[in-house]
């Protein structure tokens, strides 16, 4: 039997990881969980929001389930540890991006993909005085652990740092500048991990059968990194004759969201550029309580909704949030280790409940989030699994 790594975290991380594993019994996928301690009770009381011994739990399992993550600015973290670890040089650091970069999950999978009947979904004009509803159906593959994101930055930069910087000649209309008013940070990317993403991205688009590879980045302006990107795609773009290769900017890509998202198959872009379209694309087929995502490594791998962890809801009882991510979440990870048959019941089981519109969240009801909403016709987070299980 399979040993899973669950890892609730924080806030509403811990009410709709269960629900998940509930239905994942429901469904017949039978696994062996345990806990792992991440998040920001373990920063507060250890200055370490991902301790050892979770890390050692995925170097034996190799598989995580994840929930919700909090993350706080510098100062707010620092001033939330245990008097006694303050001004003792722990910094807080994202848990999720420490797993990302230990274990080399440089692959992010987030499918955003529309339900039928699902009232969150995008509509537009039709230009006849009507609307229509294009089927969304688009995958992005984000490059994990480089770019924006790969925590190499600064303020007020050691002055070896700053001197090698200022070889650039871009760097003189910053001479004058103190270093305590300067901060840095780096977008790094690298060639290895740049084809390896891309390659990814046109495997999946044709075992799906998806028309297109689009990378989604910035090459106008980044002419080095986004640069590198775009001609790496059109090195691997003629190892697959079958599939069309797109290349836009992130900028327009935003714009061209609400135009015509039904044009885009496979999206490809570095980090940060990859976690913008991937929640402007979740914001199409509902939000973040449709948004599901995998972190893919040569050993290890953790899935993951991308939604954050709403401490503000945590507390509801009965609770109000979608688990809907979660489920889909879970069923990314039945699929990477073989058990499809079971995330595609599932993933129908879910479908089946959309459209037939009887039980809803607040969420697809478009209210505000509270503990009236019940009187309002919102299911709370463990009838919608109820609803779920009753269509396996």
């Amino acid at each position: 039997m399979r040993t899973i790594v669950s890892m609730p975290g924080d806030g509403i991380g811990k009410v709709v990881l269960p629900e998940a594993i509930r239905l994942m019994e429901a469904a017949g996928f039978n696994a062996n969980y345990v806990h792992g301690d991440i998040g920001w009770e373990f920063w507060v009381k250890e200055g370490n929001a991902l301790p050892q011994r979770t890390i050692d739990l995925l170097e034996e399992h190799k598989i995580g389930l994840f929930g919700a993550i909090t993350s706080k600015p510098k100062d707010a973290a620092a001033a939330e540890l245990a008097p006694e670890l303050r001004d003792k040089g722990y910094v807080y650091f994202s848990p999720i991006v420490g797993l990302r970069q230990h274990f080399n999950l440089d692959k992010c999978i987030r499918p955003c993909k529309a339900f039928k009947g699902n009232p969150l979904n995008f509509v537009r004009q039709d230009g006849k005085g009507g609307c229509d509803e294009p089927l969304v159906d688009t995958v992005i593959f984000r490059q994990n652990t480089e770019g924006l994101y790969g925590g190499v930055e600064w303020t007020n930069p050691p002055a070896q740092v700053r001197q090698a910087l200022e070889t650039h000649p871009k760097m003189k209309r910053f001479a004058h500048v103190n270093g305590e008013d300067l901060a840095i940070s780096t977008r790094i990317i690298t060639r290895p991990a740049t084809q390896r993403i891309i390659k990814a991205a046109f495997e999946y688009a044709r075992e799906y059968g998806y028309k297109s590879v689009t990378v989604c980045e910035k090459p106008n302006v980044l002419r080095e990194t986004s640069g590198m990107m775009v001609k790496e795609a059109k090195k691997i773009a003629e190892e697959y004759p079958e599939i069309q290769l797109w290349d836009t900017n992130i900028d327009a890509q935003m714009m061209w969201l609400t135009k015509n998202p039904e044009d885009y198959g496979v999206i490809v872009a570095e980090n940060m550029f990859g976690d913008i379209i991937s929640d402007g694309f979740a914001g199409l087929v509902g939000g973040l309580g449709f948004a599901c995502s995998a972190n893919i490594g040569d050993d290890v791998a953790v899935f993951e909704p991308t939604h954050g962890s709403a401490p503000k809801y945590e507390k509801l009882n009965p609770s109000i949030v979608n688990p809907i991510a979660m489920f889909l979440s879970a069923c990314m990870m039945l699929d990477h280790i073989g058990e499809r048959e079971i995330a595609n019941k599932i993933r129908s089981a879910i479908a089946a409940v959309i459209e037939e519109g009887k039980v809803r969240t607040y969420d697809m009801l478009k209210l505000r989030g509270g503990a009236d909403v019940f009187e309002k016709g919102a299911c709370t987070t463990q009838e919608m699994t109820d609803a779920v299980i009753n269509k396996l």
